[in-house]
This record gives C-alpha cells, structure tokens and sequence, in this order.
C-alpha cells in the first residue's frame, strides 16, 4: 500500500490535534476569568484591572504557550515522541550535559534526570485533576439558567467522564477525527462571542502593552500571587501539549494553534474582559456563559457545546499519560504493563488500559470530593506549574546538549524560568486548599519510578555478577555431546549430560554469531540440571517502530553450530508477538528442529531473597519493588504464551543484601 504523503496528512491531522492537544487549553475560558474576578480574592471590574488581567493572560499565552512550547520545546523531541522523557531521553543520549567527563559529570546527570522524573509524576497529578476540573465547568453553566438543575451537575459529569474513559480504547486517532470538528466549532463559537462584546470596548487593545501587567502586579503586592494563580488557568495544558506529539507531529500541533485555537482564546477572554465592564451583575458569576443571550433556546445548546467541548479537555491529558507511561517503560522507568497500538499512520498513538482506569478512579475520587470547579480551582495549577519550570531546567541543558552556546541558551531560558517560578510561586499559596492533592499523587508515582529504577539496576547487577561463559564454548560442549557415544562429556569437573527436549530461550538481544556471551537462561539451566538440550534455539523479539514488518523480514536464523540456531523474530507495533505461531512457521520451513510433544519456551521470572543485613530503608523499597514486579505484564502473557501449555518459567533466585545482589543457585556446576 502506497503511505500516504505528510503533506496530504498534514490538514487532517491539525484537526486530530484541534480535537486532542488544544482542548484543555481551549475550555480554560470557562473558568480563568470568573477565578480571577469572582474567586476567592476577587479584583474589581475597573477598566485598569481589566486591562491588568488582559495583558496578563496575552502574554502568558504568547510567551508561555506560543514560543516557549510552540516553537522551542516542541524541537525537543525523541524519535518523534515529546513530553519529559522526551528530554531525559535527550540527555541520556548526549551522555549528560555540561563539559568535562567522570563520576561527577555521572553524578549532575543523574541529579538532573531526577529532577525531570518529578515533573513527569507532577503531570500525573495534574492529569487527574484536569477532566474533573473542565467538565464541572461545563455543567455548572446548566445552573445560570436554572438552579433546579444544580443537583444534577456531580451525577452529570460522573457519568460524562465515564463514557470518556470508555471511549479511549478507539485510539487517539479516531477521537481527533470525532473531537476535532466539535473543537473547531468550539473555537469558532467562543472568537466570534468574544469579537461581538469585544468590538463594545476596543480600548482593550491596549492590554498587548505588558506595561498594564506590570502595573496591575505592582498595584495588588502580595495580593497579586492570587491574580498570577487565577491567570495560569489560562494555561493550563501545555504539558499535555507536548506529551501530545507523538500522536500528531510538531506542524500539526503548530497550524492548530495559530491557524485557530490562538486567535480565537485571544478574541474570547478580551470579549469577557469587555462585558466585565458593562453594567449590571454576571449571572452566577459565570462570565464566559454571560457572553451570550441568557435564553434558553440559545443558552442550553451553549452549555451542551461547552460540555461536548469539556470533555475533549480532557483528552489531552489522558492520551498524553499514556505517552509518557510508554516512553517511561521504554526508558527503564516504569513496570511493563498492556499496551494497544491503534493506529498504523502514527506509532505514537496508543491506548493502555491500566493507566485509563486508575485516572478514572482518581478523577471520580475528586468530583464527588469537591463537587464544584471554584473548589477544584483551588487544588490545580501547583502541578501544572511545577511541571513547566522544570521543563524550562530541563531544556537549557538539553540545548546545550545540542550545541547552542551559553550566551543564547543562558538568557533565553533564564527568561522563561522567571515566569515559570512567578507561576509556580502563585500556585503554591493554595497548598492548604487542596494544591497538596496532585503533590501527593506526584511523590507517589516519583516513589514507584524511582524504586522501578533501582529495583531494576539491583537485577542488572545480580546477572552482571553471574559466571560468564562465550556462545562458542556452548557451541563447542553441545558438539562434544553429539559426537559422544555416551552423550555426556566433562565440564569444570562435573559430568553434564544431554536431554532428548528441544528448549526454547527467550533472549533480551540478538545473538547473531558464537562471540557473543551466552544468555543467562541458558547458563542457568546448566547450572540447575547439569544438562544441555538436544536441541537449543536463542529467540529475540524485536518490537519496531514501523507498523507492520514483511514477512520476507520476519526472522533471521542463524545456524551456529551444535543444533544451537539463534533466530531474531522483527515485529511492528501493530502486531502482537505470537511466539507459538512464530516458532511452528519456523519448524515447517525446517529452519528449526523441533518436536512438538518434547519442547518447550523458557521465559524468565526472578524471585528476590532478602538478606538479614539488609538495611531497614532498602528492605521496605525492596518489598515495593516486589509489589511492583507483580502487577506488571510478564513476558508469557506479552509474547503470546499465557495459554501455550509449552511454557515454562526459569525462576531466577536473587538474594539482596547490603553488599549488593546476586544469583543464587544451589548444585552449581563450576565454571
């Protein structure tokens, strides 16, 4: 099939971007503005606090959205996907920043990607708060038309996020395609109410001179941490933004915002800005839902859309947690758990069932805990904030990496940083009214990865330490076995024997020639039995990053010697691995030689033994890691082996002590 070109992918995608990137940021109108004026430290609707807050908001949207993510952070990129393993990616690869080499340089890097894993967990905890957040919002504007309906809000939006959630298993791509049209009417309903009181008041123009911002801040002192903390509302998303781009690509996401969802949040929040200076009250302090007439006829289809327009908010965050749960796995920084690709166009579009379910639970904790969006207000932006500042940190050294010089690299995010930390700063007086909340998911997720991390490297450790032994002295005994009458021969002082089964090992790399290290399965499986298979096969699965892998490129088979085949088995991210299937292809082409009724696929499973000496600390991580290890997916139900009745598990003890780890196995054979 002929691939379609980028180019001709390139409208529709910006409509899939519309429908998933911009809808937090897009609905943010419904509440930034009645935050700042009616929240709990209300300005006044003077024409300099107005124009304060104007200002405000442009250049947080210009600065902050538009050139720090837009065209800066979203260069930032790594084999396609964004968001902050994007970047820690990027420093892994450039071998950590800054100049000179050694334990130090090892040391700053590792400090540095500690700093970028916090951010990752902070935007978690933002995720969770964002659906409940917008589509609250949403509903609350049923009670500007009647309050009768007040008690049906909480009822309306649980039920509204579940069908949500129940929707991501289509795929990111097929919710752009439904969201995106809804999103675009969005953007188009909400710039022309904005032109339409706008145009009332053209003096607001005036809010593009940032002098009015300054002025505003100067003016309130203290005070003015509650302006910048109702403000960064009008921003919230740009993290989503970022983790979004693997689903869509940088130019997409680019023409979406200022082909539309720019000008058009411009035109809305000066609208709002004009009608807060006409007189007479705002209806339950609602100022967007105050930009249209107040009849039903008009107001209820307003309050649907916004809905509709809600709920797509929330998507950003959810598709962009799956990417960042796929690219932390990837990077060694979370547990293997389920992952469906949906779509072949674009590798980056994946649906995870485990992280879908626990962000519903934690999103229908909130709602029925608050129960209104001023309340939720209060609890966001801490995260969002947090996140921001240290994606700034972490981009200046990614810069560097790049070879930008300090001069360009120093001021620029110098620059940026300043407004990240007076967002943070604001944000972090609404600790105690419930900013706490997404620090607290934040510490525990940066807890599980940061155990994942050095539960993982303890593992690492135990095999490194395990006897080596090269594939050409497995080649060379398994010869020595077939020409000896007896099939046994002598091994480090011990007699090893051969076996009449056929046994397959699953390998983490390819081993294509005898110089490489014989696998660890392998050498224990000696150790254990003092015994060979008759037959042995070395398998690696390769899971690529295009969708689908010919057939002609399936495998590569490697006869080495001494019935030892290695195979190397390639797979697009559209195909599950089936093992089984795989392995049966292989035996009627006679690549392989197998007997169905006498082989078996070994997969590896470790089981840790604690040792007495063990500190306190290390022994409660220890006993988490365990946790972790079985709630991940394991490696038979991964490639297709949960039901094959030839499956076998080569349990790997590894004992943990304060010396370190390292595999223990009992009736050894010497090396």
């Amino acid at each position: 099939m002929t691939p379609v070109p980028r180019q001709a992918r390139l409208f529709p995608l910006a409509l899939g971007a519309l429908g998933v990137v911009y809808g937090d940021i897009g609905t943010s109108p419904l509440y930034a503005m009645k935050e700042t004026f009616f929240g709990t430290h209300p300005l006044s609707r003077s024409l300099p606090e107005v124009l304060g807050i104007l200002s405000l908001v442009f250049w947080a949207l210009t600065l902050v959205v538009s050139l720090k993510y837009l065209i800066f952070i979203l260069q930032a990129d790594h084999n396609g996907e964004g968001g902050v393993f994007a970047l820690i990616a990027q420093i892994r690869g450039q071998g950590g920043p800054g100049p000179g080499s050694g334990p130090g340089k090892a040391r700053r890097r590792g400090w540095i990607i500690g700093v970028i894993l916090l951010g990752a967990a902070l935007i978690y905890g933002e995720g969770i708060i964002t659906p409940a957040i917008s589509v609250l919002s949403a509903y609350e504007g049923l009670k500007v038309a009647t309050t009768a309906l007040q008690p049906l809000v909480v009822p309306l939006t649980l039920v509204t996020l579940l069908l949500l959630f129940l929707f991501q298993r289509v795929g990111t791509g097929r919710v752009g395609r439904a969201f995106g049209p809804i999103m675009t009417l969005w953007f188009l309903v909400i710039g022309a109410a904005g032109v339409y009181w706008f145009v009332r008041h053209p003096e607001l123009i005036q809010a593009v001179d940032p002098r009015w911002a300054v002025r505003l801040l100067a003016t309130h002192g203290l005070d003015s941490l509650w302006v910048l903390g109702a403000v960064v509302l009008a921003i919230t998303g740009c993290e989503a933004l970022y983790a979004d781009l693997g689903h869509f690509g940088r130019r997409p996401i680019r023409l979406a915002w200022f082909g539309l969802a720019y000008p058009a949040l411009l035109l809305n929040y000066f609208g709002q800005g004009a009608r807060l200076l006409e007189p007479g009250a705002i209806p339950q302090n609602h100022v967007f839902f105050s930009l249209f007439p107040q009849e039903p006829w008009i107001l209820y289809p307003v309050v649907a859309l916004a809905a509709l327009a809600t709920v797509i908010a929330s998507q950003a965050l959810i598709s962009g947690a799956f990417s960042l749960t796929r690219q932390a796995m990837a990077l060694g920084y979370f547990p293997r758990l389920a992952i469906v690709n949906t779509s072949a166009a674009m590798p980056g579009q994946v649906y995870m069932p485990g992280v879908n379910w626990l962000l519903f639970a934690g999103c229908a904790l909130l709602v029925v805990s608050f129960q209104s969006s001023s309340k939720l207000a209060a609890a966001y932006g801490v995260a969002v904030t947090g996140t921001m500042t240290i994606t700034t940190f972490a981009f200046y050294h990614v810069a560097r990496g790049w070879g930008w010089r300090a001069w360009v690299a120093g001021p620029l995010c110098a620059a940026l940083l300043l407004v990240d930390l007076a967002f943070f700063t604001s944000t972090s007086v609404k600790f105690v009214q419930g900013g706490w909340i997404p620090l607290v998911i934040a510490a525990g997720l940066y807890l599980l990865m940061r155990t994942w991390q050095w539960g993982r490297a303890l593992l690492a450790q135990a095999y490194a330490r395990f006897p080596r032994m090269g594939l050409t002295r497995l080649v060379e005994l398994k010869q020595q076995l077939i020409d000896s009458p007896e099939r046994r021969v002598a091994y480090a002082g011990r007699t090893l024997a051969e076996v009449d089964r056929a046994i397959v090992f699953l390998t983490s790399r390819a081993f294509p020639t005898p110089d490489d290290p014989c696998p660890v399965g392998v050498r224990i499986f000696m150790k254990r039995t003092g015994a060979l298979p008759k037959h042995v096969t070395l398998l690696h699965v390769d899971q690529q990053s295009r969708p689908y892998v010919p057939e002609e490129e399936r495998h590569t088979v490697v006869q080495l010697g001494g019935r030892v085949v290695s195979v190397h088995a390639r797979y697009g991210y559209m195909e599950p691995p089936d093992v089984p299937a795989l392995l049966l292809e292989l035996k009627k082409r006679g690549l392989i030689k197998i007997n169905q009724k006498r082989w078996t696929v070994q997969t590896g499973e470790e089981e840790i033994l604690l040792e007495a000496d063990l500190p306190t600390l290390r022994r409660l991580a220890m006993r988490f890691f365990q946790l972790i290890l079985r709630i991940s997916t394991p490696a038979d139900r991964y490639f297709g082996l949960r039901e094959y009745a030839g499956r076998a598990k080569t349990v790997v003890p590894i004992q943990v002590g304060a010396q370190g780890s390292r595999i223990v196995i009992f009736d050894d054979v010497a090396d």
